[in-house]
């Protein structure tokens, strides 16, 4: 049981002023006249200390209505209208389509009967991508937007005021300044790398530090321009682009970027913030890590791909990896 259920015992301060040995006398001293005027005094002091707190309500609520500060969340995003964003001629896949994700190492089965898969910029060729074009696949290039990878071939370009702090759980890896001009000639370098492969689209990561400890300067407007920026080059290289996780930003993205790809939002009871691409026709690829995969129990598989909040997603269960085992739903 808790120890809140004991009576504190009573220390000095808690103990009665009244002595035992004072005489009738000294404890009642004062007359019916001075009893009065100290009845009336504090009854004054009273009715100040009420008038005050009133005051101070009624100026907490003033402040708070007119929109001056308060603890009440900001209203979300506009959507971004920027037509530079949206322009192009490039691949827009519809809610619904399979898909297979494989990050680890390149794709060793090639087979599966999905219409996308998701692979690594750097670890796979151009042939590799040429292979899934001749099978009428479509290909999703995967690199880190947002963060520092220690073993890139392009890590020596960052310099040290692109970095904030470490991610957590990933050694080596740092938030970057995404308003950093080098950071984002350095992602302009990606993305034509990823159309010399011949990659359809780009899948950018890791463009949520504002809302993690990333010891820089970014917000959800920040990632807004950070991913408008983005999508204007890769629309211009005919190559499409999706957001990743990013709830906050959705409503602000969903016009100009092509898809999301959303991992745990089921364990994670967030599903609804991804709807919106379901809703413009967009496919939310869709990401579940149930702790006993590869050897997932038929319950827990259909708890996942029968989710109710998940439904018109396309859902795939994998291991943390992302190497090349998948359960489809």
């Amino acid at each position: 049981m808790s120890p809140s259920w004991i009576s504190r015992p009573r220390d000095i301060g808690d103990k009665s002023d009244v002595n035992v040995n004072s005489s009738p006398v000294s404890r009642s001293c004062l007359s019916r006249k001075s009893k009065r005027f100290w009845m009336l005094l504090c009854a004054g002091i009273l009715l100040l200390i009420v008038a005050i707190g009133l005051a101070v309500g009624l100026g907490v609520g003033l402040t708070e209505g007119s929109g001056g500060g308060g603890t009440s969340p900001s209203p979300p995003l506009p959507s971004n209208n920027n037509t530079n964003a949206t322009s192009g001629d490039f691949w827009r896949p519809t809610a619904g389509s399979s898909w297979q994700i494989v990050l680890q190492n390149p794709p060793t089965d090639t087979s599966l009967n999905v219409s996308v898969y998701d692979i690594d910029l750097f670890d796979n060729n151009a042939s590799t991508i040429s292979a899934f074009h001749t099978q009428n696949k479509r290909v999703i290039c995967y690199f880190s937007a947002g963060s520092y990878e220690p073993n890139r071939p392009d890590s020596s370009q960052f310099t040290k005021p692109d970095f904030g702090k470490g991610l957590d759980g990933w050694p080596g890896e740092l938030w970057l300044d995404t308003n950093s001009t080098n950071v984002r000639s350095i992602m302009s370098a990606r993305l034509s790398l990823a159309a010399s492969k011949g990659c359809d689209g780009v899948d950018p990561d890791n463009i949520d530090g504002y809302d993690n400890d990333s010891g820089l300067d970014l917000t959800e407007s920040t990632a807004v321009d950070y991913l408008t920026f983005l999508a204007i080059e890769a629309h211009g290289y005919n190559m499409s682009i999706g957001l990743k996780n990013a709830g906050a930003i959705v409503n602000a993205t969903v016009d100009f970027l092509q898809w999301e790809v959303n991992e745990q939002c089921v364990q994670y009871q967030e599903c609804d913030l991804f709807r919106p691409f379901v809703a413009a026709g967009k496919p939310v690829f869709h990401i579940e890590y149930p702790s006993d995969a590869p050897a997932v129990p038929l319950s827990t598989k259909n708890s996942l791909c029968d989710a109710p909040s998940a439904q018109g997603f396309s859902t795939v269960i994998k291991e943390m990896s992302l190497n090349d085992w998948v359960e489809e739903c």
